[in-house]
């Protein structure tokens, strides 16, 4: 770990620290091209098909801009182009916020009164794998604060938002695309 940065400026990750930054996002790469591709054969209407393309493309989009952004910080020679891939980095934490919530909004169907009445909102299928995603990314933006504090610290809230984000595509794949819809179409 290197020295800890000063006031109002970006911690310097060690050698390792980069590499280690770079392979836990991009290792869940393939993973997530394989997850779109599974939710997409599973799709019984056009509704899935859309979201399991829109909620695909930003789970595999998360992870390739990480890791993008990851590997120029680490060359350090393409400072306007990492400036670029920090603010893309960033900017995809909310797209893939939206692109997570586009499944359980489209595919499940709501009352005409609209979602807000919809009282199965106090529990629904998916709501333990959902609410243990959510403590898994709080628990890792403490890492995530605490990057130049703790070794590896960013690398470690890394593995917090893959593991979020699998609990999240657990929940989509079992509860919105079950198999039990393929089993009796076929």
């Amino acid at each position: 770990m290197n020295q800890r940065a000063l006031d109002k400026e970006q911690y310097q990750p060690a050698f390792i620290e980069h590499i280690a930054n770079i392979i836990t996002h991009g290792v869940w790469i393939f993973p997530s091209i394989l997850g779109m591709n599974e939710l997409y054969k599973r799709s019984q209407d056009n509704a899935q098909v859309l979201s399991a393309i829109v909620y695909g493309i930003t789970l595999i989009s998360l992870f390739c801009i990480s890791t993008s952004f990851h590997c120029v910080f680490y060359c350090q020679n393409q400072r306007t182009l990492k400036d670029i891939l920090h603010r893309c980095d960033r900017g995809m934490i909310y797209i893939f916020i939206a692109g997570s919530y586009f499944p359980w909004l489209t595919i499940e169907k709501l009352p005409q009164e609209g979602w807000a009445s919809h009282m199965r909102w106090h529990y629904f299928l998916g709501m333990m794998e959902l609410t243990l995603g959510g403590i898994l990314y709080v628990f890792g933006v403490l890492f995530f604060k605490c990057d130049g504090v703790i070794p590896f610290a960013h690398a470690i809230w890394h593995i917090f938002v893959s593991l979020a984000a699998y609990a999240h595509y657990y929940a989509i794949l079992n509860y919105l695309y079950p198999l039990i819809n393929m089993q009796t179409s076929e």
